[in-house]
């Protein structure tokens, strides 16, 4: 894929962004591009065609830029501009351990949360399976996004939520680089049900270990494919 900031004409319209509105709401929109799929690493952001597509001032621009270049999400390279950052290996391994610090206490400690919360969970799956149906490969992963997000949000913290979301934005980023959404995501879709079926049965100790073999089962292979990667890269 060619890094070019002609991603940026193919962005999803939103309602359009206030000028008056703060760099924060601007950050968590083009956060949500990341996790969606939308925005892929190596692509650079213009502040020209944002401004004026989002209607926000360069100003607030720019200072989504630096919430989003502080959460490794931009990277700003010297009199070319700003781009959307490349994960590595050690990335890889950082996020996993993240996820799990986010993820598992959550799921373990999910015996009394609200219906609703456990529900977005399974409607996360059945987001999934429909993408799958459809062989719509980008659209199952960013389903496979939702889900993690829902089970971090059964802790019920505002700042875990937050946390999560800035931790899945660069777990996407990662999916990006592989390029194989069908392969990294589709083997993990029965799982995502089977961890949902046990929280709804109020199971969460079985919930708790499918996730933890899931987590680690995920980053061996993304982590093996970096190496790959990285290697052949070097040679």
């Amino acid at each position: 894929m060619t890094a070019t900031d002609d991603h940026i004409d193919r962005l999803p319209a939103p309602a359009l962004v206030p000028a008056t509105s703060q760099a924060e709401r601007v950050a968590d929109m083009l956060r949500t591009f990341v996790i969606d799929g939308e925005l892929a690493p190596g692509v650079r952001l213009s502040e020209e065609k944002l401004s004026r597509k989002y209607r926000v001032s360069r100003n607030t621009l720019r200072e989504a830029f630096r919430l989003l270049s502080r959460e490794r999400l931009l990277v700003h390279h010297m009199h070319r501009g700003v781009f959307v950052a490349r994960p590595t290996g050690d990335d890889v391994r950082d996020l996993f351990n993240a996820r799990r610090a986010l993820e598992l206490p959550a799921v373990r400690g999910a015996t009394e949360v609200a219906k609703d919360l456990v529900g977005a969970v399974g409607a996360a799956v059945d987001e999934g399976e429909a993408a799958r149906a459809e062989e719509d490969w980008w659209r199952m992963g960013s389903a496979n996004m939702r889900f993690h997000e829902a089970l971090a949000a059964l802790a019920g913290s505002v700042r875990i939520n937050e946390f999560m979301r800035q931790v899945l934005a660069e777990t996407r980023l990662v999916f990006h680089v592989m390029a194989a959404p069908k392969e990294f995501h589709d083997p993990y879709l029965p799982w995502n049900r089977r961890i949902h079926l046990a929280l709804a049965a109020g199971d969460t100790q079985t919930a708790a270990e499918e996730l933890t073999e899931y987590l680690a089962t995920s980053e061996r292979q993304l982590t093996t494919a970096f190496t790959e990667m990285e290697r052949s890269a070097g040679d």
